[in-house]
Protein backbone atom coordinates (compact mmCIF):
# COMPACT_ATOMS: atom_id res chain seq x y z
CA UNK A 1 0.00 0.00 0.00
CA UNK A 2 3.04 2.16 0.78
CA UNK A 3 4.93 1.12 -2.22
CA UNK A 4 1.82 2.14 -4.87
CA UNK A 5 1.41 5.39 -2.90
CA UNK A 6 4.72 6.76 -3.23
CA UNK A 7 4.84 5.58 -6.84
CA UNK A 8 2.04 7.41 -7.67
CA UNK A 9 3.60 10.59 -5.54
CA UNK A 10 6.67 10.29 -7.47
CA UNK A 11 4.57 9.81 -11.13
CA UNK A 12 2.46 13.57 -9.53
CA UNK A 13 6.00 15.22 -9.32
CA UNK A 14 7.32 14.06 -12.36
CA UNK A 15 4.36 15.24 -14.71
CA UNK A 16 4.60 18.42 -12.41
CA UNK A 17 8.14 19.16 -13.30
CA UNK A 18 8.05 18.13 -16.83
CA UNK A 19 5.13 20.72 -17.78
CA UNK A 20 6.81 23.07 -15.70
CA UNK A 21 9.88 22.86 -18.16
CA UNK A 22 7.68 22.92 -21.28
CA UNK A 23 6.30 26.27 -19.66
CA UNK A 24 10.14 27.57 -19.39
CA UNK A 25 10.77 26.28 -22.67
CA UNK A 26 7.67 27.65 -24.42
CA UNK A 27 8.61 31.12 -22.64
CA UNK A 28 12.08 31.32 -23.45
CA UNK A 29 11.48 30.42 -27.60
CA UNK A 30 8.47 33.11 -26.93
CA UNK A 31 10.71 35.86 -25.92
CA UNK A 32 13.44 35.03 -28.44
CA UNK A 33 10.81 35.14 -31.22
CA UNK A 34 9.98 38.43 -30.02
CA UNK A 35 13.20 39.68 -29.88
CA UNK A 36 13.72 38.98 -33.55
CA UNK A 37 10.70 40.27 -34.64
CA UNK A 38 10.58 43.22 -32.63
CA UNK A 39 13.12 46.01 -33.99
CA UNK A 40 13.42 49.51 -33.27
CA UNK A 41 11.86 52.35 -36.08
CA UNK A 42 14.70 53.86 -38.11
CA UNK A 43 12.89 57.03 -37.18
CA UNK A 44 12.77 56.56 -33.35
CA UNK A 45 13.56 60.24 -31.58
CA UNK A 46 17.12 59.24 -29.92
CA UNK A 47 16.32 60.95 -26.41
CA UNK A 48 19.13 62.43 -24.13
CA UNK A 49 17.98 60.49 -20.75
CA UNK A 50 20.73 62.27 -18.21
CA UNK A 51 17.39 64.78 -17.46
CA UNK A 52 19.59 67.78 -18.65
CA UNK A 53 20.07 69.92 -21.58
CA UNK A 54 22.40 72.94 -21.97
CA UNK A 55 20.57 75.42 -24.43
CA UNK A 56 17.16 75.16 -24.64
CA UNK A 57 15.24 77.03 -27.47
CA UNK A 58 11.80 78.68 -26.50
CA UNK A 59 9.47 79.11 -29.24
CA UNK A 60 11.68 80.96 -32.05
CA UNK A 61 14.32 81.97 -29.90
CA UNK A 62 17.60 80.04 -29.64
CA UNK A 63 19.87 80.93 -26.88
CA UNK A 64 23.56 82.54 -28.93
CA UNK A 65 27.08 81.56 -27.63
CA UNK A 66 30.41 82.92 -28.57
CA UNK A 67 32.84 80.65 -30.20
CA UNK A 68 35.07 81.07 -27.33
CA UNK A 69 33.55 81.71 -24.62
CA UNK A 70 33.05 79.10 -22.04
CA UNK A 71 29.83 77.74 -20.87
CA UNK A 72 29.88 74.66 -18.50
CA UNK A 73 28.04 71.24 -19.21
CA UNK A 74 25.63 71.94 -16.74
CA UNK A 75 24.04 75.19 -17.18
CA UNK A 76 20.77 75.84 -18.57
CA UNK A 77 20.33 78.65 -20.96
CA UNK A 78 16.71 78.77 -22.23
CA UNK A 79 15.83 81.33 -24.71
CA UNK A 80 16.88 84.58 -25.39
CA UNK A 81 20.24 84.64 -23.99
CA UNK A 82 23.24 85.58 -25.42
CA UNK A 83 27.03 85.23 -24.16
CA UNK A 84 29.24 87.24 -26.23
CA UNK A 85 32.95 86.48 -26.86
CA UNK A 86 35.72 85.87 -23.75
CA UNK A 87 32.45 85.34 -21.48
CA UNK A 88 32.26 82.68 -19.10
CA UNK A 89 28.98 80.76 -17.07
CA UNK A 90 30.08 78.55 -14.53
CA UNK A 91 28.76 75.15 -13.19
CA UNK A 92 24.86 74.85 -11.98
CA UNK A 93 24.20 78.01 -13.53
CA UNK A 94 20.95 78.61 -14.63
CA UNK A 95 19.87 81.93 -17.54
CA UNK A 96 16.52 81.84 -18.06
CA UNK A 97 15.25 84.10 -20.99
CA UNK A 98 12.10 83.08 -21.51
CA UNK A 99 10.26 86.63 -20.62
CA UNK A 100 13.21 89.14 -21.83
CA UNK A 101 16.33 89.16 -23.00
CA UNK A 102 19.77 87.90 -21.18
CA UNK A 103 23.06 89.30 -22.26
CA UNK A 104 26.30 87.98 -21.14
CA UNK A 105 29.14 91.01 -22.15
CA UNK A 106 32.79 90.44 -23.36
CA UNK A 107 34.90 88.86 -20.81
CA UNK A 108 32.40 88.67 -18.14
CA UNK A 109 32.12 85.66 -16.07
CA UNK A 110 29.36 84.62 -13.94
CA UNK A 111 30.44 82.15 -11.38
CA UNK A 112 28.79 78.90 -9.97
CA UNK A 113 25.03 78.24 -8.89
CA UNK A 114 23.89 82.33 -10.46
CA UNK A 115 20.65 82.59 -11.41
CA UNK A 116 19.33 84.98 -13.84
CA UNK A 117 16.08 86.05 -15.08
CA UNK A 118 14.51 88.53 -16.41
CA UNK A 119 10.44 90.07 -16.15
CA UNK A 120 8.31 91.16 -19.07
CA UNK A 121 8.42 94.42 -18.10
CA UNK A 122 9.89 96.53 -14.72
CA UNK A 123 7.80 98.50 -12.75
CA UNK A 124 10.13 101.64 -12.34
CA UNK A 125 9.74 101.73 -16.24
CA UNK A 126 13.59 100.92 -16.65
CA UNK A 127 14.56 97.92 -19.36
CA UNK A 128 13.69 94.71 -17.89
CA UNK A 129 15.84 92.65 -19.91
CA UNK A 130 19.01 91.79 -17.92
CA UNK A 131 22.45 93.43 -19.56
CA UNK A 132 25.39 92.23 -18.11
CA UNK A 133 27.94 94.42 -19.76
CA UNK A 134 32.20 93.54 -20.61
CA UNK A 135 34.47 92.80 -17.72
CA UNK A 136 32.24 92.49 -14.71
CA UNK A 137 32.55 89.82 -12.27
CA UNK A 138 29.34 87.80 -10.85
CA UNK A 139 30.02 86.01 -7.76
CA UNK A 140 28.63 82.95 -7.14
CA UNK A 141 24.88 82.04 -5.86
CA UNK A 142 23.73 85.58 -6.90
CA UNK A 143 20.23 86.31 -8.37
CA UNK A 144 19.76 88.88 -10.69
CA UNK A 145 16.43 89.87 -12.38
CA UNK A 146 15.61 92.20 -14.52
CA UNK A 147 18.91 94.39 -14.02
CA UNK A 148 21.95 96.54 -15.44
CA UNK A 149 25.70 96.07 -14.41
CA UNK A 150 27.56 98.42 -16.90
CA UNK A 151 31.30 98.02 -17.53
CA UNK A 152 33.85 96.50 -15.05
CA UNK A 153 31.79 96.08 -12.13
CA UNK A 154 31.99 93.15 -9.15
CA UNK A 155 28.75 91.43 -7.65
CA UNK A 156 29.88 89.84 -4.79
CA UNK A 157 28.78 86.36 -3.91
CA UNK A 158 25.28 85.67 -2.61
CA UNK A 159 24.08 88.79 -4.14
CA UNK A 160 20.83 89.65 -4.94
CA UNK A 161 19.77 92.35 -7.77
CA UNK A 162 15.79 93.30 -8.20
CA UNK A 163 13.87 94.64 -10.99
CA UNK A 164 15.25 98.12 -12.82
CA UNK A 165 18.77 98.04 -10.11
CA UNK A 166 21.30 99.90 -11.77
CA UNK A 167 25.05 99.04 -10.94
CA UNK A 168 27.01 101.82 -12.84
CA UNK A 169 30.88 101.49 -14.15
CA UNK A 170 33.56 100.68 -11.69
CA UNK A 171 31.47 99.57 -8.90
CA UNK A 172 31.94 97.12 -5.99
CA UNK A 173 29.01 95.29 -3.85
CA UNK A 174 30.24 93.20 -1.24
CA UNK A 175 29.02 89.71 -1.02
CA UNK A 176 25.26 89.34 0.24
CA UNK A 177 24.42 92.56 -0.74
CA UNK A 178 20.67 93.59 -1.93
CA UNK A 179 19.56 95.83 -4.17
CA UNK A 180 16.18 96.78 -4.08
CA UNK A 181 13.91 97.31 -7.19
CA UNK A 182 15.25 100.77 -9.05
CA UNK A 183 18.09 101.34 -6.77
CA UNK A 184 21.25 102.81 -8.77
CA UNK A 185 24.83 102.35 -7.65
CA UNK A 186 26.70 105.21 -8.87
CA UNK A 187 29.92 104.87 -10.48
CA UNK A 188 33.25 103.98 -8.21
CA UNK A 189 31.88 103.14 -4.80
CA UNK A 190 31.55 100.58 -2.65
CA UNK A 191 27.99 99.41 -1.21
CA UNK A 192 26.87 96.61 1.28
CA UNK A 193 24.47 95.28 2.59
CA UNK A 194 20.43 94.48 2.66
CA UNK A 195 19.55 96.84 1.76
CA UNK A 196 22.73 97.91 -0.41
CA UNK A 197 24.01 101.03 1.39
CA UNK A 198 27.07 103.41 0.75
CA UNK A 199 30.31 102.09 2.40
CA UNK A 200 32.83 104.80 0.67
CA UNK A 201 34.65 105.62 -2.48
CA UNK A 202 36.61 103.32 -4.38
CA UNK A 203 40.30 104.28 -4.89
CA UNK A 204 41.93 104.51 -8.35
CA UNK A 205 44.08 101.34 -7.70
CA UNK A 206 40.71 99.20 -6.32
CA UNK A 207 39.10 100.55 -10.07
CA UNK A 208 42.31 99.10 -11.85
CA UNK A 209 42.18 95.53 -10.35
CA UNK A 210 38.16 95.14 -11.71
CA UNK A 211 38.97 94.34 -15.28
CA UNK A 212 42.18 92.49 -13.88
CA UNK A 213 40.31 89.67 -12.49
CA UNK A 214 37.52 89.50 -15.02
CA UNK A 215 40.59 88.75 -17.39
CA UNK A 216 42.05 86.14 -14.65
CA UNK A 217 39.23 84.18 -14.51
CA UNK A 218 38.68 84.47 -18.32
CA UNK A 219 42.36 82.55 -18.68
CA UNK A 220 41.11 80.22 -16.41
CA UNK A 221 37.92 79.34 -18.47
CA UNK A 222 40.48 78.48 -21.11
CA UNK A 223 41.62 75.77 -19.17
CA UNK A 224 38.72 74.56 -18.59
CA UNK A 225 37.30 75.32 -22.14
CA UNK A 226 40.26 73.24 -23.46
CA UNK A 227 38.58 70.00 -21.97
CA UNK A 228 35.33 70.18 -23.95
CA UNK A 229 36.65 70.50 -27.74
CA UNK A 230 34.99 68.56 -30.40
CA UNK A 231 37.56 66.10 -30.43
CA UNK A 232 38.52 66.40 -26.30
CA UNK A 233 41.71 64.73 -25.32
CA UNK A 234 40.74 60.58 -25.59
CA UNK A 235 43.36 60.83 -28.42
CA UNK A 236 46.00 60.51 -26.00
CA UNK A 237 44.57 58.00 -24.00
CA UNK A 238 44.33 55.89 -27.46
CA UNK A 239 47.72 56.47 -28.87
CA UNK A 240 49.20 55.32 -25.12
CA UNK A 241 46.90 51.84 -25.16
CA UNK A 242 48.51 51.74 -28.95
CA UNK A 243 51.94 52.24 -27.91
CA UNK A 244 51.56 49.73 -24.58
CA UNK A 245 50.39 47.19 -26.97
CA UNK A 246 52.64 47.56 -29.64
CA UNK A 247 50.26 48.51 -32.49
CA UNK A 248 51.58 50.36 -35.27
CA UNK A 249 48.76 51.09 -37.18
Amino acid sequence: MATSIAARFSRKAVASAFSGCRYVTASRSFSAEAAKTISPSSDRVKWDYRGQRKIIPLGQWVPKVAVDAYVAPNVVLAGQVTVNDGASVWNGCVLRGDLNKITVGFCSNVQERCVIHAAWSSPTGLPAETSIERFVTVGAYSLLRSCTIEPECIIGQHSILMEGSLVETHSILEAGSVVPPGRRIPTGELWAGNPARFVRALTHEETLEIPKLAVAINDLSKEHFSEFLPYSTVYLEVEKLKKSLGITI
